[in-house]
């Protein structure tokens, strides 16, 4: 199915993955909301909400650019309203904006424990919430939340409790909405990358080996299509994993993927 005209909302797609989910929709000619915090230029990361719209209006798609702080419940209805004022609904929501802080116990400041909970959770019950309405009245409707396949394997838990513990809330979501609205046919289904992805929070909190070592967010962007391009009554509960759900639509190389393709990916930690 293509996304021609249809409204595809993502949270959190100034850069990154998002910004990459962002410009593959527009490929297909559709309307791409990006939101962000980041109206204006950063010091250390590329990307606003506005220069990620031009390049969605470059690529062939219409953009509505929002500044959104997803932990604002009124903020993300009010740019839910602005949506469907501009486009007249909403067929995909992508939960993709995401803190992290891969600390031990003791030294994880509460604070940043809110902000994962309010960001990684929270904020994709939120949207899922603000957006089901809209959702429910489109013809192939898809929820994609950007989040691990569901493991209580201690191993996963051990090292950083409170970050697990938020992005295994996105995948609950995931779980329990999907059985949730299956009668009324619309997909909740999560996506994962199999190696490590050439993010921000990579470059920033990994030695710079990782990230040469890591594949490019153009992999996860694919694999995002090709999920929500699929018929949403037929496929919904799944914990996809990006490498996986290339495989099924016949990639078999992924070296174009690589920052450096010298270099072997590096599997990801939830993995």
């Amino acid at each position: 199915m293509s996304l021609q005209a249809k409204t595809v909302f993502i949270t959190g797609s100034t850069r990154g993955i998002g910004r990459s989910i962002a410009l593959r929709c527009a490929k297909d000619g559709a309307n791409v909301v990006i939101t962000g915090k980041t109206s204006e230029p950063h010091p250390k990361l590329e990307g606003t909400i506005h220069t990620v719209a031009a390049e969605v209006e470059a690529a062939g798609g219409k953009a509505l650019a929002i500044q959104l702080d997803v932990r604002d419940g009124d903020a993300i209805a009010n740019a839910v309203q602005q949506v469907v004022e501009q486009f007249g609904g909403i067929d995909v929501l992508v939960n993709n904006a995401s803190a992290i802080s891969l600390t031990p116990t003791a030294q994880t400041k509460l604070s940043r424990f809110d902000l994962m909970f309010q960001v990684n959770v929270r904020a994709t019950f939120a949207c899922s919430q603000a957006c089901l309405p809209y959702l429910l009245k489109s013809e192939n409707a898809h929820i994609l939340n950007i989040a691990p396949p569901l493991n209580m394997d201690a191993k996963w838990f051990k090292n950083h409790v409170a970050y697990t513990y938020t992005k295994y809330g996105m995948s609950a979501c995931t779980l329990g909405m999907a059985e949730e609205f299956k009668a009324q046919g619309v997909a909740v289904n999560s996506l994962w990358p199999a190696t490590t992805i050439a993010t921000a929070a990579v470059k920033y909190n990994f030695p710079p080996e990782i990230y040469l070592s890591s594949r490019k967010p153009d992999i996860m962007s694919d694999a995002a299509y090709a999920v929500i391009t699929q018929d949403a009554k037929t496929i919904s509960g799944n914990f996809y994993t990006d490498e996986a759900v290339l495989r099924e639509q016949g990639v078999d190389d992924f070296t174009h993927y690589m920052i450096d393709s010298s270099k072997q990916p590096i599997p990801d930690f939830y993995l």
